[in-house]
């Protein structure tokens, strides 16, 4: 009987943790990221000055969002210290990205009844239980 794959061994050490299912659906998405820009090289061949480049390569091949960069190395670091057991040696030296700062938009309930009032059947249902729940709108979407 062959060992597990990495990314079967990620997804049970992800199950044991009791991820959500979205973490581990983007966790492995970034793993299998993560490998192929290091010629395939296995990641316990691989330093903390690969997983730099990789990051570095998300940001200028690959435009992406701060929070998004922070996600693929939550991934990579869980893999090292979950997974491999092998925590990346002062992994405090790789780059975490900052997230510009951003001022939140409150509406006063004026507003907010303003907007409801403009909403018809589901969506304005949905809007209501969000608004008054303080729930996520996939939190909403996934109880109906």
């Amino acid at each position: 009987m062959n060992p597990p794959r990495l990314l079967e061994r990620v997804r049970e050490a992800i199950r044991t943790r009791r991820y959500s299912p979205r973490t581990e659906e983007a966790y492995c998405a970034w793993i299998r990221r993560f490998i192929p820009v290091h010629e395939r090289r296995h990641p316990c061949d691989l330093d903390p000055a690969h997983v730099e480049a990789f990051l570095t390569h998300l940001v200028s091949d690959q435009p992406v969002y701060a929070s998004t960069q922070n996600q693929a190395l939550a991934a990579i670091l869980f893999l090292y210290t979950n997974v491999l057991a092998l925590p990346l040696a002062q992994h405090d030296d790789v780059t975490r990205a900052k997230r510009p700062a951003r001022f939140l938009a409150v509406l006063t309930p004026s507003e907010v009844r303003a907007l409801l009032d403009r909403m018809t059947g589901v969506p304005r249902r949905m809007a209501s239980v969000l608004y008054g729940a303080d729930l996520r709108p996939l939190e909403c979407a996934s109880s109906a």
